[in-house]
């Protein structure tokens, strides 16, 4: 390729905190083609590592970004921030980021400590910082590992997910490319926070410590930490603790959070060191992949447990032999947000949650008159409803996402403080040794307040992509609601359709249009069967089929077991949808 002098060189000087020298550095303009599969999904790009390896598929992808926000004007002179989930390959996607965004003209990058931030940190940055925006590696959930997942995603910057007409522009460019920009630029050392590197004014890197303005958000801001602390030391003797960060990002927070600041001991913290492979685990916070810490909630011995994601946007709360359902999280939080979390003191203007998640929320947004959103599943949906209200909004949705308006992420931690507040609150004139409220008492007090729905997913994992779509063809057949259609969709005097639909979401705040989110069957109870097909699988297709059924008498639905509840209706779901004829598949991977 032909190359051209940009900026200034640099001068490798470890005992220097800021490098900075004269010389420039040479970039080269190197031609590529199009490569295809390069499409960015709710949660962005992602693929096998093996993919990722293959050059110039990074290169390509972030040319392609680079090229749409040359377009929007934001590209030169921009600041980025930079930072991954620790998985294998995030060190190598990096340094060749930094390369790229040199020769492409993005004015400063802000690098984490070893290449790693959390998702929700990155989005606290961005907009804390008021930046152009910022780029995530992960693949969120995914198991990582060379033969394992890695991915990629741009957040604006309003600190959110790039919206649909980003993404589309990303993969205009990625289809019509033909070259690419990259600076000869030495590997950077990412071990120091304050580090400094300059290129004169043409191009500099700083790395920050991803954690301390994260914290400040979270202590300063939304929630009262020296309540939390004090319920937590008041009562450390009786009321113990896990937190596991399944060797994913969460780690490192954790220490600083919930260890330092809020005292617990280091004991409660399991798996609290980031791995390239996430030590072999599968960092996705449920009850089939967080075994260890359900067995441990399951003992009597802890009367609270976490688990968080690969990326720190997810997480899974358990009381001592009790499980949160995700949609019951959501309303729980909801319902005591203004109550306990002084960042919603002022009270709350909307509540939102994705279609497949549980309708508990709405029951609380009806009580207390608050306005409610259903939208499909993927986080940037929420973000128009957060930047329209721009304060005071709690979403969630099903797959163990939760979070509010203080960023633009699903954000596992902020979960956690927001039930360590309710607990605390619910506690406060409790004396250390005497009885404590716990996660089940709040859980069941809830539902005797508004009545239990009982929710349940199923997930087959990596299905043959033929046989998932020849399912979802079946179903879309039945709802055009026939004689014949209804034979198979109803039971007799216990479940009468009422709805069907594939489910379509228009945007009241900018006027989009998202289609074929979900084929629905809603019935005259309550219940409702929704069968999605999934992008956050590398390979293959997932199945999801969400379960929902409402017992109005909440105490007395409090004794019943969720899949018993739903046995009926699971059966129900099996036979019409043929779902073990298309797929050869006879028992889910995973049930939550």
């Amino acid at each position: 390729g032909d190359k051209k002098l940009f900026g200034n060189g640099v001068r490798m000087e470890a005992a220097a905190s800021v490098q900075d020298d004269a010389k420039p550095f040479n970039v080269e303009r190197v031609s590529t083609t199009p490569i295809q599969g390069q499409a960015t999904g709710t949660s962005g790009l992602r693929k096998r590592v093996k993919i990722f390896e293959q050059a110039p598929f990074l290169h390509n992808w972030i040319q392609s970004l680079f090229n749409t926000l040359d377009d929007m004007g934001q590209l030169k002179g921009s600041t980025l921030v930079v930072g991954g989930d620790g998985r294998y390959w995030n060190d190598e996607a990096t340094q060749l980021i930094v390369r790229l965004a040199a020769a492409n003209g993005v004015s400063k990058l802000l690098l984490g400590v070893n290449g790693i931030i959390s998702t929700p940190a990155i989005s606290a940055i961005i907009r804390g910082r008021k930046i152009t925006g910022g780029i995530i590696l992960t693949a969120s959930h995914n198991p990582g590992g060379p033969d394992a997942d890695f991915g990629i995603k741009f957040n604006a910057s309003n600190g959110g997910p790039a919206p649909e007409k980003l993404t589309d522009s990303i993969l205009k460019h990625t289809l019509n490319i033909t070259h690419y920009n990259i600076a000869e630029i030495p590997t950077l050392s990412l071990a120091v926070a304050g580090k400094q590197y300059k290129w004169g004014d043409a191009f500099s890197v700083e790395v920050i410590d991803g954690v301390q303005e994260y914290l400040d958000l979270l202590s300063r801001q939304v929630f009262d930490f020296l309540a939390i602390r004090t319920f937590l030391t008041t009562h450390a003797a009786q009321f113990k603790i896990r937190l596991d960060a399944m060797h994913g990002v969460t780690g490192p927070y954790l220490q600083r959070i919930f260890h330092e600041e809020l005292g617990l001991p280091q004991e409660s913290l399991l798996r609290a060191n980031p791995l390239p492979d996430f030590g072999g685990g599968h960092p996705d916070p449920n009850l089939t992949y967080a075994k260890t810490l359900v067995d441990e909630l399951s003992t009597g011995n802890y009367q609270f447990g976490a688990a968080f994601d690969g990326d720190g946007d997810r997480n899974m709360i358990l009381g001592s032999r009790f499980f949160v359902n995700p949609s019951d999280s959501l309303a729980i939080i909801a319902d005591h947000a203004v109550a306990v979390i002084p960042y919603f003191r002022d009270g709350l203007n909307a509540i939102a949650r994705s279609m497949p998640t549980g309708a508990a929320l709405d029951r609380v947004a009806a009580a207390k008159g608050i306005k409610l959103y259903e939208v499909p599943t993927g986080w940037k949906y929420f973000g128009n409803i957060m930047d329209h209200f721009g304060r005071n909004v709690i979403c969630g949705e099903e797959s163990f996402g939760t979070g509010s308006d203080h960023i633009r992420e699903k954000d596992g931690i902020w979960a956690v403080l927001s039930w360590l507040s309710i607990l605390a609150y619910h506690n406060k004139d409790r004396k250390a040794g005497e009885p404590l409220v716990g996660v089940e008492d709040v859980a069941r007090a809830h539902w005797k307040k508004y009545g239990r729905h009982f929710f349940s997913r199923y997930d087959y994992e990596e299905v043959s992509s033929e046989g998932a779509q020849a399912m979802m063809a079946n179903i879309r057949s039945l709802q055009q609601l026939t004689a014949e259609d209804k034979a198979k969709l109803e039971v007799a005097g216990v479940y009468e359709i009422q709805h069907v639909d594939d489910f379509e979401y228009k945007d009241s705040f900018d006027g989009s249009i998202a289609i074929k989110q979900g084929y629905r069957f809603l019935y005259s109870d309550g219940s409702r069967v929704v069968f999605r097909l999934s992008g956050t699988g590398s390979a293959g297709a997932t199945i999801r089929l969400y379960l929902e059924k409402y017992g109005a008498d909440g105490e007395a639905a409090g004794a019943i077991d969720t899949q018993k509840a739903l046995q009926d209706l699971v059966a129900l779901a099996l036979s019409f949808s043929q779902l073990s004829q298309f797929t050869g598949r006879t028992e889910p991977t995973v049930i939550t």
